[in-house]
């Protein structure tokens, strides 16, 4: 039996633990939960019958596996104590960033801060948590559910089967914007659209290059160089707003685009942003010497309904961040499912039982905030390329 504890009980935490529930073939037991709001940890314990624990030192000390569902700025911190208590780790994504100095974080604020030193701190916190995990020898699952994805999955299969040579990729998640209340300042979220949205198409895109040069070469293809551009939109003099684009940003962008070149000199490409309307836009496509295929991530075409008034549909949940209901919609049967989260937890546990790497482990979650962050310092050089060699000495 692994007894896993939940650190944060807003979205995140609220899925983590309904997919949980579904893990099948390894006996678990979800002990409870935590959060640095007493309130809202003891409703989300008595709602689902486990138990509140006022700290995190405390669950910590109850459990095999903490599950880290709270905003990236506290992610290094919980995951250095959590594998020197000898705990495997489940974390959300991003891994890790740069919020600030620590003394001054209230306050802080990324204009005019250089991302080359942006960079060079969430490197050193990179190798900080990552000396812990190996040092303490535990098991972290960096739950990037778009490499669970089932669209994602049959495409591995079908690069591991065939052969393929993927030649470039493209991706992109957009939505009108983030519901998370400390979303829009960097020093909760370590950026905007690039780290908050990109990360996920961009997850997606090292995984596949990274199956396909296991496949054929017995070592993974790994992003070697990145350009990029971002922008604030919303911000802009020019920009009407209507009411239904979230606009209330401090120091991030709101749009960026990312182009990744691999060691074999293919390439992916990156899009994201908050300037979306009609729910999430998430997808991935493939191009390759073989084949070519197109993954939908949301929206899916698996159900149509068409709804004449929205108050019918007031208690159905169609599909994350849909602003209307009326209308032609698709909801999803079973978003759990097909976002990734579901079959994302059920390797997290299997391979934390079986002691063995999941599929989405610490070093692809390197591989994509190393990326990240320098396409940050690529943006503030208006798109000039640099450099990500190195990153496999950050694990």
């Amino acid at each position: 039996m692994l007894r896993v504890g939940i650190v944060g009980t807003g979205m995140a935490g609220r899925f983590h633990f309904d997919c949980l529930q579904r893990v099948h073939s390894v006996p678990i037991e979800i002990v409870g939960a935590t959060s640095l709001r007493a309130e809202s940890r003891e409703r989300f314990a008595q709602e689902r019958g486990i138990k509140a624990f006022s700290s995190f030192e405390e669950l910590v000390a109850q459990v095999d596996i903490v599950d880290i569902c709270v905003p990236p700025y506290a992610h290094e911190e919980m995951i250095v104590l959590a594998a020197r208590a000898g705990k495997d780790i489940i974390v959300e994504k991003p891994l890790t960033g740069y919020f600030g100095p620590p003394e001054s974080r209230e306050s802080f604020r990324a204009y005019g801060v250089p991302r080359e030193t942006i960079l060079a701190e969430t490197l050193a916190s990179m190798r900080r948590l990552g000396r812990a995990v190996e040092d303490a020898g535990v098991i972290l699952g960096y739950a990037e559910n778009f490499v669970y994805a089932p669209a994602i999955q049959k495409e591995r299969e079908i690069v591991e089967k065939s052969g393929a040579q993927i030649l470039r990729l493209i991706g992109e998640e957009s939505h009108n914007g983030s519901a998370s209340t400390v979303y829009g300042m960097w020093r909760y979220s370590g950026g905007g659209s690039l780290i908050g949205k990109g990360t996920h198409p961009l997850g997606a895109i090292l995984y596949l290059k990274r199956i396909e040069g296991l496949a054929r070469h017995g070592r993974p293809i790994r992003p070697a160089a990145v350009s990029a551009r971002v922008h604030e939109i919303t911000r802009l003099d020019g920009y009407e707003d209507r009411g239904f684009i979230r606009t209330d940003y401090d120091d991030v962008e709101d749009y960026g685009f990312m182009h990744v070149v691999f060691d074999d000199g293919t390439v992916g490409d990156v899009v994201t942003s908050e300037l979306v309307l009609g729910g999430i836009y998430d997808w991935v496509e493939v191009f390759a010497n073989n084949h070519r295929t197109r993954c939908r991530l949301s929206p899916t075409n698996l159900l149509d309904t068409f709804n004449p008034a929205g108050e019918q549909f007031r208690d159905i949940y169609v599909t994350e961040k849909t602003s209307s209901k009326e209308g032609w919609s698709n909801p999803a049967p079973d978003e759990n499912w097909t976002m990734g989260y579901q079959p994302e937890l059920q390797d997290f546990i299997e391979s934390i039982a079986l002691r063995r790497q999941p599929q989405s482990d610490l070093e692809l979650a390197i591989d994509a905030t190393h990326t990240i962050y320098a396409a940050y310092l690529s943006a503030e050089r208006k798109g000039a390329e640099v450099d990500i060699q190195g990153t496999e000495q950050l694990t």
